[in-house]
């Protein structure tokens, strides 16, 4: 039981410095992903990016995701095979919904981050920060997605996971570190004696105070 979400990633950040990441890069799933991050990202000295998946979902059905788009210096397209197969659609389907998703995420980078670039990953080690996963869709697309922008390494790092999470995610990183994997897994806020909502504000407010300490630290 983490006490709150800035205390399961002081934890986190720990385990991540002891595995000793090369050339790190800190990428943050807002929104609850982003107080856990910070910590992990002070600790390694590296800086904090964030990494916004957007969920295509099926027309009708938009709770079953046909794919994702995930944000970058270049936006990618992740779909997911089996669904298409299972409904009958074509990728090309959902170019309306990709251009309004595009327009989603570049609005919330520009709202998050008020204009700062994002992060080049290249040749770094990408460490992909969230509060924990329930069932992984996004994580999956995110890390497919990054892998495209050709970092040198990626590691998954959350505070609590379940066992078949795990096991889905471990082929798509290069490492991965959890701080706990219940036998009986619920919710991820089960496992947080506080667990509250993380807004945009928070957001906003915990991303500038990361990179205004990146820029002292650079003078």
């Amino acid at each position: 039981m983490f006490n709150d979400r800035d205390d399961a990633g002081r934890q986190l950040a720990e385990a991540v410095a002891a595995a000793a990441p090369r050339a790190p890069v800190v990428l943050a799933l807002p929104r609850g992903g982003v107080p856990v991050a910070r910590p992990v990202a002070r600790r390694l000295g590296a800086p904090l990016d964030l990494l916004l998946v957007r969920k295509l979902g099926v027309p009708g059905q938009p709770e079953l995701a046909a794919g994702a788009v995930v944000d970058g210096a270049a936006h990618e397209v992740v779909f997911n095979a089996d669904v298409l197969r299972m409904t009958g659609l074509a990728e090309g389907d959902f170019d309306h919904a990709i251009r309004d998703k595009l327009k989603e995420i570049e609005a919330r980078r520009q709202s998050y981050l008020q204009g700062r670039a994002p992060v080049d990953v290249e040749g770094r080690t990408a460490i992909v920060v969230d509060d924990g996963i329930a069932t992984g869709a996004t994580v999956r697309a995110a890390l497919k997605a990054l892998r495209r922008r050709a970092p040198q390494a990626i590691w998954l790092a959350v505070p609590v996971a379940p066992r078949e999470a795990i096991a889905e995610m471990e082929p798509l990183v290069d490492r991965l570190i959890c701080l706990e994997v219940p036998p009986m897994f619920y919710a991820v806020g089960a496992h947080y004696a506080r667990f509250d909502q993380v807004d945009d504000a928070e957001v906003v407010a915990g991303m500038r105070a990361e990179a205004e300490q990146s820029g002292k630290e650079k003078e």
